[in-house]
């Protein structure tokens, strides 16, 4: 049967989370050409993800929490994990010294829509006219800016790919852990193991890819991995799995739809990337598609009542 539950209100925890999700991710993008100067895309990954997990992990050990993952929920895990994380960290970092960072945001940000065609493809699923609309307003969002940088896609194609391609993992890794009915364990311990078995191919991929020898990077480069590894990397992927256990991951992939948009932003402030009407248009269709998604109808909120 397909998957159509009735619409539940947003919880206000979620949409916290949310406002915080969208300043760490998306002030986090113009930040990678920096990360990767003196080292590579694979060496400053394996950094960022092997320092995150264990900073978590041993921050939810410091609070009491059980580090034990159920043994029947690994293989879950590691699949959703293999899509996710290791597909996401490589493609998008790629991607955003490729083509301007606030540009590759907006390309792996598709991944409300890929997980909309995915869940009506292989899950069944069907969405009422209002997230329709919304998601339709957030692909128009995407296109408008990806229409002013037709030139830059077509030079570099690879990027554009790539860019594409970590939203799809992202995508198909967040409905494995949603399918499967998620996993009975804080989203601390969840991100910090998660991130943990992200580490092992990515570090592997460091010591065969990278940058083949070893030296201290200068201290601003030294600083914005270890930003970049504590807050967008620790603290937005644990606000992000918090999200994916409170909304359907339609709507909690629509919430995101504005990271790109303070991408861009970031992008214009930080290095120069263009921001103009376009920009600003896509911005009012991405406030848009998040009222749809976020806010019920009056009606909808009334036949909640009455159930």
């Amino acid at each position: 049967m397909p998957n159509n539950p009735p619409a539940a209100p947003i919880p206000r925890r979620a949409l916290l989370l949310l406002g915080l999700l969208t300043l760490l991710w998306g002030t986090n993008w113009p930040l990678f050409p920096y990360a990767v100067r003196e080292i590579s895309v694979w060496t400053f990954r394996a950094v960022a993800v092997l320092g995150a997990g264990l900073t978590l992990l041993v921050v939810a050990r410091l609070r009491g929490q059980s580090l034990l993952l159920p043994r029947r929920h690994w293989a879950t895990v590691v699949v959703a994990t293999m899509f996710y994380l290791v597909v996401w960290n490589i493609a998008s970092t790629y991607s955003a010294v490729m083509i301007p960072s606030g540009q590759a945001a907006v390309l792996g940000f598709t991944m409300p829509l890929w997980a909309a065609l995915f869940g009506w493809a292989v899950g069944g699923e069907r969405m009422r006219a209002r997230m329709l609309l919304a998601l339709a307003l957030g692909a128009l969002a995407v296109g408008l800016l990806m229409w002013r940088s037709l030139g830059v896609y077509a030079q570099a194609p690879l990027g554009v790919a790539l860019g594409l391609l970590a939203g799809i993992g992202w995508a198909v890794g967040t409905m494995i852990l949603k399918r499967k009915g998620g996993v009975p364990v804080s989203a601390l311990v969840l991100t910090g193991w998660q991130l943990m078995i992200t580490a092992v191919p990515i570090c592997i991929g460091a010591l065969w890819l990278g940058d083949g020898h070893w030296f201290v990077p200068t201290a601003s480069s030294v600083a914005v991995i270890v930003y970049i590894t504590l807050v967008p990397m620790a603290i937005g992927n644990v606000a992000w799995f918090t999200i994916v256990g409170l909304l359907p991951t339609t709507v909690a992939g629509l919430a995101s739809i504005l990271v790109p948009v303070v991408a861009m932003i970031s992008g214009a402030l930080i290095n120069g990337e263009p921001l103009g009407l376009v920009q600003w248009t896509a911005m009012a269709c991405c406030a848009a598609a998040l009222r749809l998604a976020l806010v019920p109808t009056k009606a909808a909120a009334l036949a909640r009542d009455e159930g």
